[in-house]
């Protein structure tokens, strides 16, 4: 497992799995558990995204343009993540952590 591998999770209580992003710092991400993730939607996006969110899509290995929250942090075991789906595109990643960065409001602290 690595930062920005995007992996199926079905959290407690939700009707079905839904695609997800490692964020974890890559040492975590690599070996340990619970690693970090933030949830994408299993619907195609019919939107923009929002300020706190950002749009993946095929070139990521998702089915079609999917919206991803970066406002919320799932902490999780790296044993739940089922079928990996693919990896954040190299050119999409910075943009993931600028909108990480801005939907928690960690940038006025740099």
């Amino acid at each position: 497992m690595k930062q920005f591998d995007i992996f199926s999770w079905q959290p407690a209580g939700w009707p079905e799995p839904h695609p997800c992003v490692i964020v974890s710092h890559p040492d975590r991400a690599d070996r340990k558990t619970p690693v970090e993730v933030i949830m994408c939607s299993r619907k195609r996006a019919t939107r923009k995204a929002e300020p706190d969110e950002i749009i993946l899509d095929e070139t990521d290995g998702l089915d079609w343009p999917s919206i991803c929250k970066c406002d919320l942090i799932h902490s999780v075991s790296r044993h739940d993540l089922k079928q990996s789906r693919g990896a954040v595109a190299e050119l999409r990643r910075a943009p993931l952590v600028r909108t990480l960065i801005a939907a928690h409001g960690w940038g006025a602290v740099l």
